[in-house]
């Protein structure tokens, strides 16, 4: 029931990934809700598909302890046990971010040495891939935190990148120590005697120049960068779709570039990518955006899948305690 498009798009996402994929997917809801979306686009023909009846759900203008205190059955709640449980391998949910980071926390429990828990999103970057954590999960955050993120996102960008050295830059307002607010230089102080290969601060305008492997912030400013992006890339489109249809070369022009701007917009569409895994609990959590295509559910539900099978959780607790931070 997650998502700005619930429970339609999620099902036929769901449908896609059980049809197309090595998976088995169980859908969490309300029973005669999603059977009447399933029954209308399987046409009766399900497959590995199998919905768990949860009446509550938690919608996104609510507080998320809150909600889940008083709805300790709510359907992300529902999932998350299913996954602890052994029932599942890995949680896929669309729908209230802090729900699905207090549940995750709360079923899964937190791998040692990992306060916080946090999104790793991968953003594109002009020579290849980047990681940038914190995307949303802890808003809050004190230094020690932004260097338990910049441990797990190395290890995520050595393990899902293939980089073999990352370099962890630090997100502030400048590339000296002293530039930043409290949290920023502070965590600047420990990130230098920290396991990483910290290169210092990056701004902003370097997030996406590959200047960094892997970019660490605070959830509240990882947010605010990745919607910003996105909006960007909206914005971009639609004012050069704009300009290239003013003239008869233009319109010419537009029928050439349309396959190169199709390449463009797979590199920075988020649903290519479906969801960012959430780091730190010990179990697989992928979020995925709350405008989520049912092309994104499929896209997280695969990603879901491929890091449950390599066992990432157990490679990042590794690394967090071979990096030996707390």
């Amino acid at each position: 029931m997650g998502g700005d498009h619930a429970p339609a798009v999620v099902v036929e996402g769901a449908l896609a990934a059980a049809r197309h994929l090595d998976v088995r997917v169980l859908l969490v809801g309300p029973e005669s809700r999603v059977m009447s979306v399933l029954r209308l686009l399987a046409g009766g023909h399900t497959g590995a598909l199998e919905v768990i009846d949860a009446e509550e759900t938690v919608s996104n203008d609510e507080p998320a302890t809150l909600a889940l205190r008083r709805r300790p059955r709510a359907a992300i709640r529902v999932a998350a046990e299913l996954v602890a449980d052994g029932h599942a391998d890995a949680l896929v949910s669309a729908g209230h971010t802090g729900a699905t980071v207090v549940s995750a926390r709360s079923a899964f429990g937190m791998i040692p040495g990992v306060d916080r828990p946090a999104l790793a999103a991968v953003i594109p970057t002009q020579i290849g891939s980047a990681v940038l954590i914190d995307a949303g999960a802890s808003v809050e955050c004190r230094p020690p935190h932004l260097v338990q993120f910049a441990v797990m996102g190395e290890a995520y960008a050595r393990l899902v990148l293939g980089v073999e050295r990352p370099r962890v830059g630090l997100l502030s307002i400048g590339e000296e120590p002293n530039k930043g607010n409290e949290l920023t230089r502070e965590a600047h102080r420990l990130l230098k005697t920290a396991p990483v290969g910290f290169i210092g601060n990056v701004e902003g305008r370097e997030i996406y120049s590959g200047a960094a492997d892997v970019v660490v912030c605070d959830g509240f400013t990882g947010n605010v960068v990745l919607k910003t992006s996105e909006g960007l890339v909206d914005a971009v489109e639609r004012l050069l779709g704009d300009e290239l249809r003013g003239t008869f070369t233009s319109q010419i022009e537009s029928v050439l570039s349309r396959r190169a701007f199709r390449r463009f917009r797979r590199r920075v569409d988020y649903s290519e990518y479906g969801g960012a895994p959430l780091l730190g609990v010990a179990g697989t959590a992928i979020v995925a955006h709350g405008r989520s295509s049912a092309k994104a559910v499929r896209n997280a539900i695969a990603m879901a899948a491929r890091l449950a099978s390599s066992d990432v959780v157990s490679q990042v607790t590794r690394g967090v305690a071979v990096a030996g931070v707390s």
